[in-house]
């Protein structure tokens, strides 16, 4: 069948039967609806990075007051959950049973070392089997000890001479966009991928998958449309339904998650439209492939949803991945809108990074719509 020109009056009425059809579509709405919601305050509550009041065992081998001391360090620290012991062996069973995520020793000959104005050492000893709860509770075991030592030094022979007899550089740590560390702060905009990911990806995959499966292709074809027509008539419904989702996380994010938003609206609605042109270009091109709702749902979760969760730097960061696969990172076009929305909302409007993930998300849009037409061309001839 040759394309007929393109008019904008079948195309209102073929977005209206687009719009009917997704109103009565239960599972269209639990996906654009509730699971967005799910996913939100899944991330928001429910997962965190965040490794505050770690629960640790501290052995007492020592009964010095500067021992005592140490361990009120210990105990008043934010970061450790500190419960007491005598033994290391009293303790062995709550590290295996990951009741306790490190033990650490205050040795018999603490005090002693402490008084001949040696740097005592303690033992920290941790579960291997989780080594970023690990490196965590050995750095800031480390930390309270230092800390400590640098306050009983100052105690002892007074400020100045604390001052002189440290290193000749101190370093002064200063967090930008994210001072808390709070890792909320880039979980909850960074979910918002996902869900734009679910709705423009997942569910487009269905929707001419659905035609064809229902018989109801054949009677479309037999009807004055264009293929510029059904390709509008499918995108227009589920680009609102997207963006609409995008305004609803946006403000749960705000207002229920406080997650700062120092960017503009124009901003954050540039970097949504643009992601959603490969989105649902790509949803369109699994569809009009396959011609089965199963089978393209299956593709949509592999080809989009995975790699959106896994290799777009969301949780995992890129820099940390092999070289093969930071390779592949670049043609997930996630990749490109997790650090512009991260940039929104935890920086500003910075422009000299948003424009080019823009400009890379409108090119990946631009070959799964030609693609998308071209497949969609093959299928009505």
């Amino acid at each position: 069948m040759k394309d007929l020109s393109f008019d904008r009056r079948r195309l209102r009425a073929l977005i209206a039967k687009e719009t009917a059809q997704i109103s009565r579509d239960v599972s269209t709405f639990l996906i654009a609806l509730v699971m967005p919601l799910l996913l939100l305050f899944l991330f928001g509550y429910a997962v965190s990075l965040d490794t505050a009041k770690t629960r640790v065992a501290l052995v007492m081998q020592d009964s010095s007051e500067q021992a005592l001391s140490l361990a009120n360090a210990y105990r008043n620290s934010r970061y450790f959950d500190v419960a007491m012991a005598r033994s290391v062996d009293a303790v062995r069973g709550a590290l295996l049973e990951s009741q306790a995520r490190a033990i650490i020793v205050i040795p018999a000959d603490f005090g002693e070392q402490s008084k001949r104005g040696r740097a005592p050492a303690i033992q920290v000893i941790t579960d291997g089997s989780e080594p970023n709860t690990a490196s965590f509770v050995a750095s800031y075991a480390q930390g309270v000890q230092q800390t400590w030592a640098a306050s009983r030094a100052e105690e002892r022979y007074g400020r100045r001479a604390a001052s002189a007899a440290a290193p000749p550089i101190e370093v002064s740590q200063r967090m930008w966009f994210n001072p808390e560390l709070r890792s909320r702060n880039f979980l909850v905009p960074g979910s918002i991928a996902i869900v734009m990911t679910m709705i423009g990806t997942l569910l487009t995959a269905l929707v001419v998958a659905r035609e064809w499966e229902r018989g109801t292709m054949e009677a479309m074809m037999a009807t004055p449309v264009s293929m510029a027509e059904v390709i509008a008539s499918k995108v227009a419904p589920y680009f609102l339904l997207a963006m609409a989702a995008m305004a609803v996380c946006t403000l749960i994010a705000i207002l229920i998650f406080h997650v700062p938003f120092r960017g503009s609206v124009l901003a954050l609605l540039a970097i949504a439209a643009a992601f959603l042109m490969p989105s649902l270009g790509l949803g369109l091109f699994i569809s009009a492939t396959t011609k089965n709702q199963f089978v393209a749902s299956q593709i949509a979760l592999f080809s989009a949803f995975l790699p959106t969760f896994l290799l777009s730097g969301f949780i995992y960061e890129i820099g940390s991945m092999p070289m093969p696969i930071q390779a592949i990172t670049y043609l997930v076009p996630a990749r490109y809108l997790i650090p512009a929305l991260q940039t929104v909302f935890l920086a500003g409007d910075i422009w000299a990074v948003i424009l080019p993930n823009i400009a890379i998300m409108l090119g990946f849009g631009a070959l799964f719509f030609f693609l998308a037409f071209r497949a969609t061309r093959r299928s009505l001839d």
